[in-house]
């Protein structure tokens, strides 16, 4: 599964590529991950990427021509790739979309920067991706949320996929839903007189599941009950 991050600031992604799983991922040949400067796809020697807005108006908007430029050198014609547009006005991310992304061979991730984008550029991708109803500076934490959850789903990214298995978003409830992670506890057995379930202490192993299904739909009922109806 590789990435291809074109970005304005290059340098975010230094410390992301080369700690955690995410690193080891990379090491491992499981993922691979390429940061292309938008800068380098300019076509004057001041490697303008950006002009003032059509119209009037604050801030820089980033250049179709350029940008297009970029796509036609970064996209692998010949693989299975995506290319996504980061921005407020996409539709959000969610797990079902993770796994559809680690299903590619490609996920080219656009992440802009200034007042926005020329509007033409949204003719060049293949979708445009939220991660919520904020505005932050740049797309390049949504570029790095979006590989770390889609790289969950590559086989073999974590060589335990159990621990996938049972996650918030990742438990079913009866009718299809998406659940929230039950609650988890570890030593002390006690801490502050809260004391963790007698339940978890049995070894009833089948008894164990059944609470934590039980527990999943209860918080989630609770915290997002949009997710069952």
């Amino acid at each position: 599964m590789k990435y291809s991050i074109i970005t304005t600031q290059p340098g975010i992604y230094d410390s992301f590529i080369k700690t955690g799983l995410i690193g080891r991922g990379i090491s491992r040949e499981i993922i691979e991950i390429e940061i292309h400067n938008l800068h380098d796809f300019a076509f004057d020697v001041h490697r303008t990427i950006d002009d003032t807005p059509s119209g009037g108006g604050a801030g820089m908007v980033l250049k179709v021509d350029v940008m297009s430029e970029a796509l036609k050198q970064v996209k692998d014609a010949e693989s299975k790739s995506k290319v996504v547009l980061l921005t407020p006005q996409g539709n959000k991310f969610n797990q079902a979309k993770a796994k559809e992304f680690a299903s590619l061979d490609q996920l080219v991730l656009i992440a802009g920067r200034f007042e926005g984008y020329d509007e033409r550029i949204r003719d060049l991708v293949d979708e445009e991706i939220s991660l919520g109803d904020f505005v932050l500076t740049s797309g390049d934490l949504p570029a790095q949320m979006i590989i770390d959850a889609t790289s969950r789903m590559v086989t073999s990214f974590i060589e335990k996929s159990a621990s996938t298995d049972e996650e918030s978003f990742e438990i079913c409830h009866e009718n299809g839903k998406l659940l929230l992670e039950y609650p988890q506890y570890t030593r002390p057995e006690v801490f502050q007189d809260k004391k963790i379930p007698d339940i978890l202490l049995s070894g009833n192993h089948a008894a164990i599941a059944k609470w934590r299904k039980e527990q999943s739909i209860i918080r989630t009922k609770e915290r997002r009950p949009d997710l069952i109806g």
